[in-house]
């Protein structure tokens, strides 16, 4: 990548820290290298095209804007111990890119620490797989301090048998973790024993971090608002459906992890009721392990959500494995994704179908139970919001008693009461000044209710 000059250095100390890791990037020529095998005989429904594995790999890549001069699909008859790929493709590849002057090859696999260093000494230029580009992803988009402390603890715990190269997020605060290089990097090669005392660190204030989420977690459930978590495939919609619902302004774009912290905001639903709408994580095939468990505590929210809402993108080729991907991850973290009592799937991008595909959509939806019937909307123009809320409230109202009572005239302070604590469905004022009130509780609101209102005659 050449040597930098004192005027590069002396621009760069004025620039902001991810300005210049974004120009690095730019800067550094990439291939992506999809070493895919053929499976025989395989009859699983939800693999995924090969070229749309590779596709995804390129968006990582750019995700952390990467030049990217070419993506590579390599079809494997079997995997080699030393080198994952082939010799003679080894060879080929590694012609290439000093032809093309490459500075970084993306696998888009997991390596084993001894292949990867193998194929950087065959390749004469770094060399990272899918599990080092989604940490270094990861650690570019963590805002908050847990999620940057989970991204790192992980990124330890991935690098601990590994040669390592620059340990410079050790030394400084930074987002990403400099496997490109980066201005007054030293090589410094950490070794266990240094890991594991940083690790030990990072555990011990994450613990405090997760006692301040867990507090705030229980100030919320005494709001009576239910919390709808919003999980789904990386770029399937999330945050933009996020913004649609509650006019937020949350970074939403066409790239792969563009959302990493999670994000709450209070919601009324167009019925009066309130919620608490929950943005998160993308999920992703192949997530890496160290990713599932350092960020359980980012998701606990989601696996406490009173109504998760699995945000599918139908107009992309790999939707029935990207939903495999995340129903998965969802059984993971003890979530049943066929609770149709708790689970809505929600068929986002439609406006990215043609008409009459839109329509076949619409059908299929319908032939679903309806306690389980997807919703099908797009974030983009709107379409679907009315389906949507409907079934999120539909949800909601199972668990939650509805009472009828009657206030006598200028109780202000009983209706007041009942704004805060429950949700009013429907309201009718008689000749008499009399309110009388369909209300909606939360189940631990339902015994202050009934010692403030006894006379309430509850519904169902």
């Amino acid at each position: 990548m050449g040597a930098r000059s004192d005027a590069d250095e002396a621009r760069a100390a004025t620039k902001p820290l991810d300005a210049i890791e974004r120009e690095i990037a730019a800067n550094t020529r990439a291939y992506v290298i999809g070493p895919y095998q053929q499976r025989r005989g395989a009859t699983d429904a939800n693999q995924r095209s090969f070229a749309a594995r590779l596709d995804e790999g390129v968006g990582l890549a750019a995700a952390i804007d990467l030049t990217v001069v070419e993506p590579i699909q390599v079809m494997l008859t079997a995997l080699r111990p030393a080198t994952y790929l082939g010799k003679g493709k080894v060879e080929e590849i590694a012609e290439r890119i000093k032809i093309e002057e490459i500075g970084l090859v993306v696998m888009d696999c997991a390596l084993s620490p001894v292949q990867q260093r193998n194929l950087e000494k065959a390749f004469g230029c770094k060399v990272i797989d899918r599990t080092g580009l989604i940490l270094e992803i990861f650690g570019r988009r963590a805002r908050t301090k847990e999620g940057a402390l989970q991204v790192e603890l992980a990124h330890l715990n991935y690098q601990k048998s590994r040669l390592v190269r620059s340990w410079t997020h050790l030394e400084r605060q930074r987002g990403g973790f400099g496997f490109l290089g980066g201005p007054g990097e030293t090589q410094i090669e950490a070794d266990r024993r240094i890991i594991q005392e940083r690790m030990t660190k990072i555990e011990r204030d994450l613990e405090a971090v997760k006692r301040t989420r867990g507090l705030h977690r229980a100030s919320r459930k005494r709001v009576p608002y239910p919390v709808v978590a919003l999980v789904g495939y990386t770029n399937a919609g999330k945050s933009t459906l996020f913004n649609r619902l509650t006019s937020a302004e949350v970074l939403a774009q066409d790239m792969l992890f563009a959302t990493l912290d999670p994000t709450a905001r209070a919601l009324k639903l167009p019925h009066g009721a309130r919620i608490m709408l929950l943005d998160t994580v993308g999920f992703i095939s192949d997530l890496p392990t160290q990713l599932v468990a350092a960020f359980r505590a980012t998701l606990e929210d989601a696996i406490e959500a009173d109504v998760l809402l699995h945000i599918r993108d139908v107009a992309h080729e790999d939707t029935t494995a990207q939903a495999a991907d995340v129903q998965a991850i969802l059984r993971d973290l003890g979530i049943d994704p066929d609770d149709g009592q708790r689970v809505v799937e929600v068929w986002n991008k439609s406006d990215l179908l043609a008409p009459e595909e839109r329509e076949r959509q619409l059908g299929l939806a319908g032939l679903k139970p309806e306690v389980s019937r997807p919703v099908l909307v797009s974030a983009v123009t709107g379409d679907g919001m009315g389906r949507l809320t409907d079934a999120i409230e539909s949800r909601i109202a199972r668990s939650r008693p509805i009472y009828r009572l009657a206030l006598p005239p200028g109780d202000g302070q009983s209706l007041a009461w009942l704004h805060a604590n429950g949700e009013i469905l429907e309201r009718r004022d008689a000749e008499d000044g009399t309110l009388d009130l369909t209300v909606r509780l939360p189940p631990e609101r339902e015994g202050a209710f009934g010692a403030r209102f006894p006379e309430a005659q509850r519904e169902n």
